[in-house]
């Protein structure tokens, strides 16, 4: 019977009972780079500089400085360890996110006493207090502004409404009792949240839950039109599951946090208050970012005054590597769910499946599978792939392939590119368009056309066949068998 995933310790047992999914090593680890320096090489993938590779989520058992606590890293670096964590075929994942988000199942609260995330606590009027000691975050390179919860799922409230919802932001330890937080621009859920708050002269509660149901880490990455202000991705975290995801109150604060947590930062984003992201390194910093380059640190973030720190026993803190294929996972997949949701309303039946490629960090790149049937569907692939740019703004790039070239392979795409694409006829360009401040050429200073950082000119690669020339473009068709009656060991 396969382990039913409930939360952080389930999907790990779940791993443990799958050949080549997970390692753990007592060697002891230097939290700062060592850590992310030793994963680079097991397991990052994604954009990370070469050499690195997709491998297994490993644990480190035995965290220098840390001596109660293990750090967990790459839990979502892979595709295939994803499906299996949300048992769905790779291939389908955008399919199953894509029901969830229809279909949410509200998160459910529970007493205190049965939430293991608050079985130790720590306040803040404790002597000893110091978050920095409290939560083994890690630094992922020797320039970092500093320690980093990466996989923290952010839980507040509209302070009007009193609608909740969950995302990950970029989270740096700046003192014992207080964090950095950095919103990209765009107007995000729980910028609006600090921002109404903030204009009334009020801090904001807020919980930050480490090391969750996987289910929880991917479902908070869905973004508005897919997810509109008001919707809470906890409830898609729920229709996966097919039971609503555990909440319990917070101690120290008005506010939930995910009653199975690992660890549990309880605290309030101050009005008023900002500090500089690299105030204790100088560095000019931040911390690896999704593209393949280190973040500039930000002069100016808003701040968290941490309240409390709760964890179960013996806990687990997550991590990742921000250019890692763990990135990928968690914004590419529900990427692909907002383009299919997108282009399936506008043309059912058309596009067959979409694949937010790891060269894009799942932000910029998309490919189509496109699926012409008649005539009248030529041009209807360059109008999905305008769609796509509507379903994610952050998108730079799309590329359309046809139903026969297998969308998640990029050498199969790059042969469609190579034989049923030319470049002065099949380019659409789309120049000063609002996409991505951390793309280092969406930048006034790499091209006079782009007239502010975070603007760019988007693209569309048509290598789909002609509709009427698609004779011409036939595979070599091979005779289609069963391999494991030959090699079973290799297809099992």
């Amino acid at each position: 019977m396969k382990q039913k995933v409930t939360d952080l310790r389930s999907a790990l047992e779940l791993l443990k009972s799958l050949e080549g999914q997970l390692v753990e090593t007592d060697v002891p680890v230097e939290p700062h780079a060592e850590l992310s320096g030793v994963y680079r090489h097991v397991g990052a993938g994604g954009t990370v500089m070469r050499p690195t590779r997709e491998g297994p989520a490993m644990i480190f058992n035995n965290v220098k400085g840390h001596p109660d606590a293990r750090v967990l890293i790459g839990l979502l670096a892979s595709r295939k360890r994803v499906g299996c964590l949300l048992d769905e075929r790779p291939e389908r994942l955008g399919f199953l996110l894509n029901r969830a988000v229809e279909k949410p199942i509200a998160p459910v609260v529970v007493p205190n006493d049965e939430a293991p995330c608050q079985e130790v606590v720590h306040l803040v009027s404790d002597p000893d207090f110091d978050i920095r000691k409290l939560v083994p975050a890690p630094t992922n390179t020797e320039e970092d502004a500093g320690p980093y919860i990466t996989m923290g799922m952010c839980y507040a409230s509209d302070p009007e409404t009193g609608e909740s919802d969950v995302t990950i932001h970029r989270l740096c330890l700046q003192s014992k009792d207080e964090i950095s937080m950095y919103f990209v621009p765009g107007a995000r859920h729980l910028e609006v949240f600090r921002q109404k708050a903030e204009a009334a002269g009020k801090p904001l509660p807020i919980s930050l839950s480490i090391g969750v149901d996987p289910a929880i880490e991917i479902a908070s990455c869905f973004e508005p039109p897919t997810t509109p202000l008001g919707y809470n991705e906890l409830g898609a975290a729920g229709a996966i599951r097919g039971e609503g995801v555990k909440l319990t109150r917070c101690l120290t604060i008005e506010e939930y946090c995910i009653a199975n947590a690992e660890y549990v930062i309880e605290g309030e984003l101050l009005p008023g208050t900002r500090c500089r992201e690299d105030q204790n390194t100088n560095t000019g910093k931040a911390m690896p970012e999704f593209p393949g380059y280190t973040g500039p640190a930000n002069p100016s973030l808003p701040v968290i005054k941490v309240k409390a720190v709760t964890t179960r026993k013996n806990p687990i803190m997550q991590t990742c590597i921000g250019p890692s294929e763990e990135h990928v996972s968690m914004a590419g997949i529900p990427t692909e769910t907002s383009i299919l949701a997108m282009v399936n309303r506008a043309m059912p039946g058309k596009l067959q499946n979409v694949y937010c490629a790891s060269c894009g960090g799942g932000k910029y790149v998309a490919v189509l599978q496109f699926k012409k049937t008649m005539p009248s569907d030529e041009g209807r692939q360059r109008q999905a792939a305008l769609l796509a740019f509507s379903a994610f703004s952050e998108l730079k790039h799309v590329f359309l392939v046809d139903e026969d070239v297998d969308c998640f392979d990029l050498s199969d795409v790059m042969w469609a590119m190579t034989t049923r694409f030319q470049a002065d006829r099949d380019i659409v360009t789309i120049p000063g368009v609002r996409c991505h401040p951390l793309d280092p050429s969406n930048d006034p200073s790499y091209s006079p056309s782009i007239l502010d950082r975070g603007i760019a000119c988007k693209a569309i690669f048509d290598c789909t066949v002609p509709f009427d020339q698609k004779a011409r473009f036939q595979r070599c068709k091979f005779k289609d068998v069963d391999p494991a009656h030959w090699v079973p060991e290799l297809f099992k």
